[in-house]
Protein backbone atom coordinates (compact mmCIF):
# COMPACT_ATOMS: atom_id res chain seq x y z
CA UNK A 1 0.00 0.00 0.00
CA UNK A 2 1.35 3.42 -1.00
CA UNK A 3 0.22 6.12 1.42
CA UNK A 4 0.53 9.88 1.06
CA UNK A 5 0.98 11.52 4.48
CA UNK A 6 0.11 15.17 5.21
CA UNK A 7 1.09 17.00 8.41
CA UNK A 8 -0.25 20.51 9.19
CA UNK A 9 -0.87 20.54 12.93
CA UNK A 10 1.11 23.70 13.73
CA UNK A 11 3.91 25.56 11.96
CA UNK A 12 5.46 22.95 9.67
CA UNK A 13 4.04 21.58 6.44
CA UNK A 14 5.09 17.96 6.02
CA UNK A 15 4.44 15.59 3.13
CA UNK A 16 5.69 12.02 2.66
CA UNK A 17 5.14 8.85 0.67
CA UNK A 18 5.29 5.57 2.59
CA UNK A 19 5.11 2.13 1.02
CA UNK A 20 3.99 -0.69 3.31
CA UNK A 21 6.50 -3.06 1.65
CA UNK A 22 9.42 -0.77 0.74
CA UNK A 23 9.24 1.76 3.58
CA UNK A 24 9.65 5.51 3.26
CA UNK A 25 10.10 6.56 -0.37
CA UNK A 26 10.31 10.35 -0.06
CA UNK A 27 9.49 13.17 2.32
CA UNK A 28 9.59 16.96 2.28
CA UNK A 29 9.13 19.59 4.98
CA UNK A 30 8.69 23.34 5.01
CA UNK A 31 9.25 25.05 8.36
CA UNK A 32 7.58 28.38 9.16
CA UNK A 33 10.17 29.36 11.77
CA UNK A 34 11.28 32.47 9.89
CA UNK A 35 7.66 33.54 9.43
CA UNK A 36 6.84 33.37 13.15
CA UNK A 37 10.20 34.34 14.65
CA UNK A 38 9.45 38.05 14.47
CA UNK A 39 6.41 37.49 16.73
CA UNK A 40 8.24 35.26 19.22
CA UNK A 41 5.81 32.39 18.68
CA UNK A 42 3.32 30.80 16.29
CA UNK A 43 0.56 33.06 14.90
CA UNK A 44 -2.27 30.61 14.04
CA UNK A 45 -3.77 32.59 11.14
CA UNK A 46 -0.39 33.02 9.46
CA UNK A 47 0.34 29.32 9.97
CA UNK A 48 -2.91 28.30 8.26
CA UNK A 49 -2.34 30.60 5.29
CA UNK A 50 1.19 29.31 4.77
CA UNK A 51 0.04 25.68 4.84
CA UNK A 52 -2.34 26.52 1.97
CA UNK A 53 0.55 28.02 0.05
CA UNK A 54 2.98 25.12 0.59
CA UNK A 55 0.84 21.98 0.46
CA UNK A 56 0.42 21.27 -3.26
CA UNK A 57 4.00 22.19 -4.26
CA UNK A 58 5.32 19.82 -1.57
CA UNK A 59 3.03 17.02 -2.78
CA UNK A 60 4.34 17.48 -6.32
CA UNK A 61 7.92 17.52 -5.01
CA UNK A 62 7.49 14.26 -3.08
CA UNK A 63 5.86 12.49 -6.00
CA UNK A 64 8.68 13.62 -8.27
CA UNK A 65 11.42 12.52 -5.86
CA UNK A 66 9.79 9.10 -5.44
CA UNK A 67 9.26 8.70 -9.18
CA UNK A 68 5.54 8.10 -8.67
CA UNK A 69 2.32 9.48 -10.12
CA UNK A 70 -0.84 10.49 -8.32
CA UNK A 71 -2.53 7.41 -9.80
CA UNK A 72 -0.09 5.20 -7.84
CA UNK A 73 -1.36 6.41 -4.46
CA UNK A 74 -3.58 3.92 -2.63
CA UNK A 75 -4.62 6.05 0.35
CA UNK A 76 -4.04 9.36 2.15
CA UNK A 77 -3.27 9.94 5.82
CA UNK A 78 -3.52 13.36 7.42
CA UNK A 79 -3.16 14.86 10.87
CA UNK A 80 -6.65 15.28 12.36
CA UNK A 81 -5.52 16.54 15.78
CA UNK A 82 -4.51 17.66 18.26
CA UNK A 83 -3.23 21.01 17.02
CA UNK A 84 -4.29 24.42 15.74
CA UNK A 85 -7.76 24.02 14.24
CA UNK A 86 -7.16 26.29 11.26
CA UNK A 87 -3.89 24.56 10.40
CA UNK A 88 -5.43 21.11 10.82
CA UNK A 89 -8.31 22.03 8.51
CA UNK A 90 -5.89 22.83 5.69
CA UNK A 91 -4.42 19.32 5.74
CA UNK A 92 -7.76 17.61 6.34
CA UNK A 93 -9.59 19.43 3.54
CA UNK A 94 -6.72 18.85 1.11
CA UNK A 95 -6.56 15.14 2.00
CA UNK A 96 -10.29 14.61 1.68
CA UNK A 97 -10.48 16.53 -1.61
CA UNK A 98 -7.65 14.51 -3.13
CA UNK A 99 -9.06 11.24 -1.78
CA UNK A 100 -12.43 12.02 -3.35
CA UNK A 101 -10.86 13.05 -6.67
CA UNK A 102 -8.57 10.02 -6.81
CA UNK A 103 -11.12 7.53 -5.48
CA UNK A 104 -8.97 6.35 -2.56
CA UNK A 105 -9.62 6.16 1.20
CA UNK A 106 -8.38 8.75 3.69
CA UNK A 107 -7.68 8.39 7.40
CA UNK A 108 -7.19 10.99 10.11
CA UNK A 109 -4.12 10.39 12.28
CA UNK A 110 -3.53 11.43 15.88
CA UNK A 111 -0.52 13.76 15.86
CA UNK A 112 1.05 12.30 19.01
CA UNK A 113 0.53 8.72 17.81
CA UNK A 114 2.53 9.79 14.77
CA UNK A 115 5.34 11.01 17.02
CA UNK A 116 5.17 7.87 19.16
CA UNK A 117 5.54 5.63 16.09
CA UNK A 118 8.25 7.72 14.39
CA UNK A 119 11.06 5.45 15.76
CA UNK A 120 9.45 2.62 13.76
CA UNK A 121 10.92 4.28 10.66
CA UNK A 122 14.45 3.45 11.84
CA UNK A 123 16.46 0.32 10.97
CA UNK A 124 16.16 -1.06 14.51
CA UNK A 125 12.64 -0.21 15.67
CA UNK A 126 11.42 -0.89 19.21
CA UNK A 127 9.31 -3.95 19.97
CA UNK A 128 6.06 -3.81 21.94
CA UNK A 129 5.55 -3.39 24.84
CA UNK A 130 7.50 -0.30 25.90
CA UNK A 131 7.21 2.93 27.85
CA UNK A 132 7.05 6.09 25.74
CA UNK A 133 8.02 9.60 26.78
CA UNK A 134 6.21 12.03 24.51
CA UNK A 135 7.90 15.36 25.00
CA UNK A 136 7.25 18.41 22.84
CA UNK A 137 6.07 22.01 22.95
CA UNK A 138 2.51 20.94 23.67
CA UNK A 139 2.83 17.59 25.44
CA UNK A 140 4.83 15.89 28.17
CA UNK A 141 3.41 12.44 28.78
CA UNK A 142 4.51 9.00 29.91
CA UNK A 143 2.57 6.23 28.20
CA UNK A 144 2.65 2.44 28.42
CA UNK A 145 2.42 1.11 24.86
CA UNK A 146 1.33 -2.50 24.33
CA UNK A 147 0.58 -2.07 20.63
CA UNK A 148 -0.76 0.47 18.17
CA UNK A 149 -3.82 2.00 19.79
CA UNK A 150 -3.19 0.15 23.06
CA UNK A 151 -2.08 3.04 25.24
CA UNK A 152 -2.20 3.59 28.98
CA UNK A 153 -1.45 7.10 30.21
CA UNK A 154 0.92 6.85 33.18
CA UNK A 155 1.52 10.53 33.85
CA UNK A 156 1.59 13.95 32.21
CA UNK A 157 2.36 17.59 32.90
CA UNK A 158 -0.17 19.42 35.05
CA UNK A 159 0.89 22.77 33.55
CA UNK A 160 3.56 23.70 30.98
CA UNK A 161 4.97 21.02 28.70
CA UNK A 162 8.75 20.66 28.74
CA UNK A 163 9.14 22.13 25.26
CA UNK A 164 6.89 25.03 26.20
CA UNK A 165 9.06 25.72 29.26
CA UNK A 166 12.15 25.71 27.04
CA UNK A 167 10.57 28.25 24.67
CA UNK A 168 9.27 30.54 27.42
CA UNK A 169 12.57 30.51 29.31
CA UNK A 170 14.43 31.32 26.11
CA UNK A 171 12.05 34.20 25.41
CA UNK A 172 12.56 35.79 28.84
CA UNK A 173 16.31 35.61 28.20
CA UNK A 174 15.88 37.43 24.91
CA UNK A 175 16.70 34.40 22.75
CA UNK A 176 15.07 33.96 19.33
CA UNK A 177 12.19 31.59 18.59
CA UNK A 178 12.17 28.58 18.73
CA UNK A 179 13.82 28.64 22.12
CA UNK A 180 14.57 24.96 22.74
CA UNK A 181 17.48 24.66 20.29
CA UNK A 182 18.84 28.04 21.48
CA UNK A 183 18.86 26.92 25.13
CA UNK A 184 20.60 23.66 24.12
CA UNK A 185 23.19 25.58 22.10
CA UNK A 186 24.06 27.92 24.97
CA UNK A 187 24.04 25.11 27.53
CA UNK A 188 26.99 23.48 25.78
CA UNK A 189 29.15 26.44 26.87
CA UNK A 190 27.64 26.76 30.36
CA UNK A 191 29.44 26.13 33.63
CA UNK A 192 27.92 23.24 35.56
CA UNK A 193 26.72 24.05 39.07
CA UNK A 194 26.64 27.84 38.90
CA UNK A 195 22.83 27.83 38.75
CA UNK A 196 21.02 24.98 40.48
CA UNK A 197 17.33 24.85 39.68
CA UNK A 198 14.67 22.58 41.25
CA UNK A 199 13.75 19.19 39.83
CA UNK A 200 9.96 19.64 40.17
CA UNK A 201 7.81 16.86 41.63
CA UNK A 202 10.72 14.42 41.93
CA UNK A 203 10.65 14.58 45.75
CA UNK A 204 7.29 12.79 45.87
CA UNK A 205 5.92 9.59 44.32
CA UNK A 206 4.06 9.64 41.05
CA UNK A 207 4.64 10.20 37.35
CA UNK A 208 3.15 13.67 36.90
CA UNK A 209 5.23 16.62 35.67
CA UNK A 210 5.22 20.35 36.41
CA UNK A 211 7.52 22.83 34.71
CA UNK A 212 5.92 26.20 35.55
CA UNK A 213 7.87 26.51 38.82
CA UNK A 214 11.13 25.70 37.05
CA UNK A 215 10.39 28.40 34.51
CA UNK A 216 9.80 30.86 37.38
CA UNK A 217 13.08 29.86 39.04
CA UNK A 218 14.94 30.60 35.81
CA UNK A 219 13.15 33.96 35.55
CA UNK A 220 14.16 34.86 39.12
CA UNK A 221 17.79 33.95 38.40
CA UNK A 222 17.74 36.06 35.24
CA UNK A 223 16.25 39.06 37.05
CA UNK A 224 18.79 38.80 39.87
CA UNK A 225 21.58 38.86 37.30
CA UNK A 226 19.94 41.89 35.68
CA UNK A 227 19.88 43.73 38.99
CA UNK A 228 23.53 42.85 39.58
CA UNK A 229 24.45 44.12 36.11
CA UNK A 230 25.67 40.67 35.06
CA UNK A 231 24.07 39.81 31.73
CA UNK A 232 27.19 38.54 30.02
CA UNK A 233 27.07 35.82 27.38
CA UNK A 234 28.61 33.43 29.90
CA UNK A 235 25.80 34.12 32.35
CA UNK A 236 23.25 33.29 29.64
CA UNK A 237 25.11 30.04 28.98
CA UNK A 238 25.26 29.16 32.67
CA UNK A 239 21.51 29.78 33.20
CA UNK A 240 20.73 27.78 30.05
CA UNK A 241 22.84 24.88 31.32
CA UNK A 242 21.25 24.93 34.76
CA UNK A 243 17.76 25.02 33.24
CA UNK A 244 18.44 22.24 30.74
CA UNK A 245 20.02 20.03 33.42
CA UNK A 246 16.93 20.46 35.60
CA UNK A 247 14.57 19.47 32.77
CA UNK A 248 16.72 16.52 31.71
CA UNK A 249 17.13 15.23 35.28
CA UNK A 250 13.38 15.52 35.90
CA UNK A 251 12.47 13.64 32.74
CA UNK A 252 15.08 10.96 33.44
CA UNK A 253 13.90 10.39 37.01
CA UNK A 254 10.29 10.06 35.91
CA UNK A 255 11.17 7.70 33.06
CA UNK A 256 13.11 5.48 35.45
CA UNK A 257 10.10 5.37 37.78
CA UNK A 258 7.80 4.46 34.89
CA UNK A 259 10.05 1.62 33.76
CA UNK A 260 10.26 0.21 37.27
CA UNK A 261 6.52 0.59 37.81
CA UNK A 262 5.67 -1.27 34.60
CA UNK A 263 8.53 -3.77 34.77
CA UNK A 264 9.54 -2.91 31.20
CA UNK A 265 13.07 -2.30 29.95
CA UNK A 266 12.46 -0.48 26.64
CA UNK A 267 11.90 3.26 26.44
CA UNK A 268 10.86 5.32 23.41
CA UNK A 269 11.31 9.09 23.40
CA UNK A 270 9.44 11.07 20.77
CA UNK A 271 8.48 14.64 20.00
CA UNK A 272 10.55 17.73 19.34
CA UNK A 273 12.43 17.70 22.66
CA UNK A 274 13.58 14.12 21.98
CA UNK A 275 16.16 15.63 19.61
CA UNK A 276 17.92 17.20 22.61
CA UNK A 277 21.32 15.49 22.87
CA UNK A 278 21.67 16.00 26.64
CA UNK A 279 18.34 14.24 27.18
CA UNK A 280 19.32 11.35 24.92
CA UNK A 281 22.64 10.87 26.73
CA UNK A 282 21.01 10.97 30.16
CA UNK A 283 18.35 8.42 29.22
CA UNK A 284 20.91 6.15 27.57
CA UNK A 285 23.00 6.15 30.74
CA UNK A 286 19.94 5.44 32.86
CA UNK A 287 18.79 2.57 30.62
CA UNK A 288 22.30 1.10 30.60
CA UNK A 289 22.06 0.83 34.37
CA UNK A 290 18.74 -0.97 34.03
CA UNK A 291 20.11 -3.20 31.25
CA UNK A 292 17.49 -1.76 28.94
CA UNK A 293 17.45 0.25 25.73
CA UNK A 294 16.19 3.65 24.58
CA UNK A 295 14.83 4.24 21.09
CA UNK A 296 14.29 7.48 19.20
CA UNK A 297 13.89 8.75 15.66
CA UNK A 298 16.59 10.54 13.70
CA UNK A 299 16.51 14.29 14.47
CA UNK A 300 14.53 15.33 11.38
CA UNK A 301 11.74 12.95 12.35
CA UNK A 302 11.60 14.17 15.95
CA UNK A 303 9.89 17.42 14.99
CA UNK A 304 6.61 17.49 13.07
CA UNK A 305 6.87 15.70 9.71
CA UNK A 306 4.82 13.90 7.10
CA UNK A 307 6.72 10.61 7.35
CA UNK A 308 5.38 9.78 10.82
CA UNK A 309 1.81 10.56 9.69
CA UNK A 310 2.18 8.41 6.58
CA UNK A 311 3.51 5.50 8.65
CA UNK A 312 0.89 5.72 11.40
CA UNK A 313 -1.87 6.15 8.85
CA UNK A 314 -0.63 3.17 6.85
CA UNK A 315 -0.89 0.89 9.88
CA UNK A 316 -4.49 1.92 10.51
CA UNK A 317 -5.42 1.72 6.83
CA UNK A 318 -4.00 -1.81 6.63
CA UNK A 319 -6.24 -2.68 9.58
CA UNK A 320 -9.25 -1.47 7.60
CA UNK A 321 -9.74 1.91 9.24
CA UNK A 322 -10.61 4.98 7.15
CA UNK A 323 -12.80 8.07 7.25
CA UNK A 324 -15.95 9.10 5.43
CA UNK A 325 -16.07 12.26 3.33
CA UNK A 326 -16.73 14.54 6.31
CA UNK A 327 -13.88 16.91 7.22
CA UNK A 328 -13.34 16.68 10.97
CA UNK A 329 -10.43 17.81 13.15
CA UNK A 330 -9.89 18.03 16.91
CA UNK A 331 -7.87 20.67 18.74
CA UNK A 332 -7.78 18.35 21.77
CA UNK A 333 -7.82 14.57 21.44
CA UNK A 334 -6.83 12.14 24.22
CA UNK A 335 -4.57 9.51 22.70
CA UNK A 336 -5.87 6.75 24.95
CA UNK A 337 -9.27 7.14 23.23
CA UNK A 338 -7.90 5.73 19.97
CA UNK A 339 -9.15 2.30 18.86
CA UNK A 340 -6.59 -0.53 19.07
CA UNK A 341 -5.49 -2.47 16.00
Amino acid sequence: MLVLGLETSCDETGVALYDSERGLLADALFSQIDLHRVYGGVVPELASRDHVKRMLPLIRQVLSEAGREATDIDAIAYTAGPGLVGALLVGASCAQALAFAWGVPAVGVHHMEGHLLAPMLEEQPPQFPFVALLVSGGHTQLVRVDGIGRYELLGESIDDAAGEAFDKTAKLMGLPYPGGPEIARLAEQGVAGRFKFPRPMTDRPGLEFSFSGLKTAALNAWQQCQQAGDLSEQTRCDIARGFQEAVVDTLTIKCQRALRQTGLSSLVIAGGVSANQALRQSLEQMLAGLKGQVFYARPRFCTDNGAMIAYAGCQRLLAGQHEGLAISVQARWPMDSLPPL
